[in-house]
């Protein structure tokens, strides 16, 4: 598979759509726009790095899972900007969770991008704790 440059323009407005994705819980729009091979890092997990999902049927999982957990969630205020085949999306996350107590953290994702679509997506967010 040849890697095709894309331009700036290009891999913005793909994390546009995939923020819009995220926000109407579109799971087959979500998996359009990630590789075969595609990886999520998670914000949270076991590993120093957050519970790792690696494929298509992985990854998908891992998104369903958030959209089961918090039947809510929403990403506000997206900001994207893009540094070659890297990108930086900042949000805020709002959601009740499943147990009824409701999450609003400030975080980001950062992407690896190859032929246009997103490889990795390497989730961060505040652990704010509930008062």
């Amino acid at each position: 598979m040849t890697d095709v440059a894309h331009s700036d323009a290009d891999l913005l407005a793909l994390l546009d759509h995939f923020a819009g994705a995220w926000n109407q819980h579109d799971l087959d729009a979500l998996m359009s726009m990630m590789t075969d091979d595609c990886v999520f890092e998670a914000s949270a997990g076991r590993q120093a790095n957050g519970q790792r999902s690696e494929g298509q049927q992985a990854v998908r999982a891992a998104y369903a899972a958030v959209f089961e957990t918090f039947r809510d969630a929403r990403w506000a205020n997206p900001r994207h900007f893009i540094a070659g085949d890297r990108g930086v999306s900042e949000w805020t996350f709002t959601g009740t969770h499943t147990d009824g107590t409701r999450v609003e953290v400030n975080g980001c994702d950062l992407f690896t991008f190859r032929d246009g679509k997103i490889a990795i997506k390497n989730s961060y967010r505040k652990n704010r704790v509930t008062i």
